[in-house]
C-alpha cells in the first residue's frame, strides 16, 4: 500500500452558450417511442377544441441518456413538490378533462349506428 493520500480529480465544469434567440416552446403533450439505440421524445401543443394537435419539437437522445433524464426529472419534481407541495393530478384523463372536441354530426350518426347494432 502507498503512504500518498488518494488524490480525487475534480469534476469538470462544461460551459453551455444560450443563444440569444432561442425561444421556449410550450408543450401539453409528449409522445415517446423507441429504438434498441435511441429514446424519440416529440412534444406537442393540444389547443382545446381543437381536433388536430401539432408536433412542436423532437427530441432524440441515447437510452443511457434517457434514463439520467428521467431521473434529473424526478428529482426536480420532488424538490418543486418540497417547494410548493404535492402536484395533484385530476381524477379524470387529461385528455378528457381539458381537450374535449365538440360533437360533430358525423359523431352522433356513429352513435345512432352503435345503438342499431345493440338491438339486434
Amino acid at each position: 500500500m502507498s503512504d500518498e493520500p488518494k488524490v480525487t480529480p475534480k469534476p469538470k465544469r462544461i460551459a453551455i452558450d444560450v443563444p440569444k434567440d432561442l425561444n421556449g416552446i410550450y408543450a401539453n403533450v409528449a409522445f415517446i417511442s423507441h429504438t434498441p439505440g435511441e429514446m424519440v421524445l416529440d412534444f406537442a401543443q393540444i389547443m382545446p377544441r381543437q381536433p388536430r394537435g401539432r408536433i412542436m419539437s423532437r427530441i432524440i437522445m441515447s437510452p443511457m441518456h434517457a434514463k439520467m433524464f428521467h431521473m434529473a426529472l424526478a428529482q426536480n419534481i420532488a424538490n418543486y413538490e418540497r417547494q410548493f407541495g404535492q402536484i395533484r393530478l385530476p381524477q379524470q384523463s387529461l385528455v378528457d378533462q381539458f381537450f374535449r372536441f365538440p360533437r360533430s354530426e358525423d359523431d352522433d350518426k356513429e352513435s345512432d349506428d352503435d345503438k342499431g347494432s345493440d338491438e339486434e
